[in-house]
């Protein structure tokens, strides 16, 4: 099984929160079907991005999108080789600065969505729950530097409607979890 293969089986087992997270979810796995290279960003308009809420004892950390202008989950495209979870892991480590991780049972896939992005770009966005420390965010020079922690209750005030969906996702998760997020050795540095 391919890795588009995996992430297929993953999104159709995956129950939706909402009915935008429904019809994202209808989306993506069309065009998994229809798109060559869904991993790359350079083969279609339409591809596959990865992102991730991440947690941790102060709530949940947002960064505002240098572009966009708006608080966001740190995120990104899939670099060649990468899988998608990867993709995520990473991206959350640069834009944060943070060293994140999964929880130790590995990568959770939380929630999906369909946006318009730059360039008249789809980004089939796969959400994952992370964890980071107790720490304040020091993303690199090259990344957004409005990069902070939210409670819950503040992410919530501030998200668009796709991320309002991942946030209630991520938090349903963690309040029925018997393990909360935490360090494990699926980690990356920021």
């Amino acid at each position: 099984m391919n890795e588009a293969q995996r992430l297929r089986a993953a999104i159709e087992s995956h129950q939706p929160g909402d009915q935008r997270e429904s019809a994202a979810r209808a989306t993506i796995l069309a065009e998994l079907d229809s798109l060559d290279r869904p991993f790359d960003e350079d083969a279609d308009l339409t591809h596959v991005t990865a992102s991730g809420i991440v947690a941790g004892p102060r709530g949940v950390i947002l960064h505002k999108h240098r572009r966009l202008k708006r608080w966001m989950q740190p995120g990104g495209h899939i670099e060649p080789g990468e899988t998608p979870a990867e993709a995520g892991l990473r991206e959350c480590a640069e834009e944060t600065g943070l060293a994140v991780s999964y929880p130790r049972s590995g990568p959770v896939m939380l929630h999906v969505d369909v946006h318009p992005a730059a360039n008249g770009h789809v980004h089939l966005d796969v959400r994952y729950l992370m964890s980071a420390p107790d720490e304040d965010p020091a993303p690199p020079p090259d990344e957004s530097q409005e990069v902070a922690w939210f409670s819950w209750e503040n992410a919530a005030e501030v998200a668009d409607d796709a991320l309002l969906g991942a946030l209630r996702s991520a938090r349903r998760v963690i309040d029925t979890s018997v393990h909360t997020p935490g360090t494990s050795e699926r980690t990356r540095d920021g």
